[in-house]
């Protein structure tokens, strides 16, 4: 499929102290994993929604895909672990994510319907958690 609606709710958010490349990586693979769930779904449909809070943002990213079973619940952020076919994903997106969430002092977990859909939320923090080695980490592979 070409495309696939987007409903966006986009609150003012303020400035957030990050690491804006290891966030967008977190962003992309969400948005994929929800595109790839609704290849098939004829009423697909995906919504993106932030809303501010004091200390932080809450981002959810929701799809009309498949859900996820039960039974691999548990096992979504585990390094390696995949529903797709073999050749065809590695299984390390969403532990990837798991981690840069966890990096940014955040959280990330989601809600799954099958047959439903599956929504994805991660919580920012406003400042976040900078350790000397990841400001070491970032400064060095910064090619500006």
């Amino acid at each position: 499929r070409d495309k696939i609606p987007v409903k966006a709710d986009f609150a003012d958010i303020p400035p957030v102290l990050c690491y804006p490349g290891q966030l967008n990586q977190v962003w992309m693979n969400l948005l994929s994993n929800a595109a790839q769930a609704m290849q098939d779904i004829p009423e697909a449909e995906l919504t993106i929604k932030t809303e501010p809070s004091a200390q932080s943002v809450l981002v959810s990213i929701s799809d009309r895909g498949g859900g996820i079973k039960p039974e691999v619940r548990s096992k979504i952020f585990d390094p390696f672990f995949t529903t797709k076919p073999v050749g065809q994903g590695t299984g390390l997106g969403l532990s990837i994510c798991h981690s840069i969430i966890e990096r940014h002092g955040g959280q990330i977990w989601f809600d799954s319907k099958e047959g439903v859909g599956t929504s994805f939320y991660v919580r920012v923090p406003l400042q976040a958690r900078l350790r000397a080695t990841d400001v070491h980490e970032e400064l060095v592979s910064d090619p500006d």
